[in-house]
């Protein structure tokens, strides 16, 4: 097998092929960040490296069963990106396997600790708070209140004016529900989720689709991260973004290397090179506002200030098993997404 040799400089990530490899070095990577995140990270990678890079984006939950889907025959390399419950999951299925990049020193405690929680078969990349984001054009022009609270949204005039996306193919929305069952308790975060249920005007596969929604005047609230809200406001659309005052959950976006890749040399490579100030600087190019887990990566001043939110203590080991994944999941399946609206 072809040898990569990695070097390591206080700002410069530097990575040779040897000689004379029989063929072209490519990966496949599986990307659950934004499009726009994905593209750079992808090309930014084949610019350092010279390695192809064949991308495929898709949410958390869409990954997560694919990669499950091609266990006994492994098709990625490399999964970047998306909530980090899913990313526990698989580790605990052993679709991914153990790495200990040697980038670890420079990582934020919680980072290590999501890698430490899944047996080193996951680390984590980026931290981000849940919330939402509305458009206030829309709630001037439909006479409604401001909402700053979770329980805000049950409220019968938001009915048809939310949106979030489905819980079984968005990290964002799974991570939604696990946080009402943390805030409110199970009974009552379902019963959170039945009343939110009837407000929803649709539930889309992709976690950030709300958003986008609400910045077009198609939908006047998203249930979002709120860094992809901020995205938005960023962009100059009409959006104020709400961290709810009960408190919140958040994510521990992260990245793990398939069982059985293909590439494994440039899995690890890209492993490596992700973990670096200079990949995880280039979310600042396409506005992307989670908090890098290189201690030495620059947050946008944009970005929400965690240290101003009340998180709740999420429990990323409970939720994000399987058994607990796929309990809840099944439950919402079967309790919230049959009622009529």
């Amino acid at each position: 097998m072809k040898s990569i040799k990695y070097a390591f400089g206080a700002s410069v990530f530097a990575l040779t092929l040897s000689a004379g490899a029989a063929q072209a070095d490519k990966l496949t990577f599986y990307c659950s960040a934004q499009e726009d995140w994905c593209q750079l990270m992808a090309r930014s990678f084949e610019e350092a490296t010279g390695i192809d890079v064949n991308m495929t984006r898709k949410s958390s939950g869409e990954t997560f069963a694919q990669i499950r889907a091609e266990a006994s025959n492994p098709k990625g390399d490399v999964w970047w990106g998306g909530t980090g419950d899913p990313h526990l999951q698989a580790a605990e299925e052993g679709l991914t396997m153990e790495y200990m990049s040697p980038m670890r020193d420079q990582l934020h405690p919680w980072a290590i600790a999501q890698a430490e929680s899944a047996g080193n078969k996951t680390i984590g990349i980026y931290s981000g708070a849940l919330g939402y984001g509305f458009n206030t054009d829309l709630v001037a022009a439909n006479n409604l209140p401001e909402p700053a609270c979770w329980e805000d949204l049950l409220k019968p005039e938001y009915k048809g004016h939310v949106q979030m996306a489905n819980p079984n193919s968005s990290g964002t929305a799974y991570t939604t529900l696990a946080s009402m069952v943390q805030i409110f308790g199970e009974d009552g975060g379902f019963d959170y989720m039945k009343g939110l249920h009837s407000n929803i005007n649709q539930y889309t596969k992709s976690g950030s689709a709300p958003i986008k929604a609400a910045g077009r005047g198609e939908n006047t609230i998203g249930i979002v991260f709120m860094h992809d809200a901020v995205k938005q406001a960023v962009a100059g659309f009409p959006i104020k973004v709400v961290a709810p005052c009960e408190g919140t959950g958040y994510e521990i976006g992260s990245m793990s290397i398939i069982d059985g890749a293909r590439n494994l040399d440039e899995a690890k490579a890209f492993y490596d090179w992700a973990l670096s100030p200079e990949a995880q600087n280039l979310a600042l190019q396409v506005n992307a506002f989670q908090v890098p887990s290189n201690v030495n990566a620059e947050t946008s001043p944009s970005a929400p200030d965690m240290s101003m939110i009340k998180l709740i203590d999420y429990d990323f080991a409970k939720y994000g098993s399987s058994d607990e994944r796929k309990r809840l999941l099944q439950k919402w399946d079967e309790e919230v997404s049959t009622l009529p609206q």
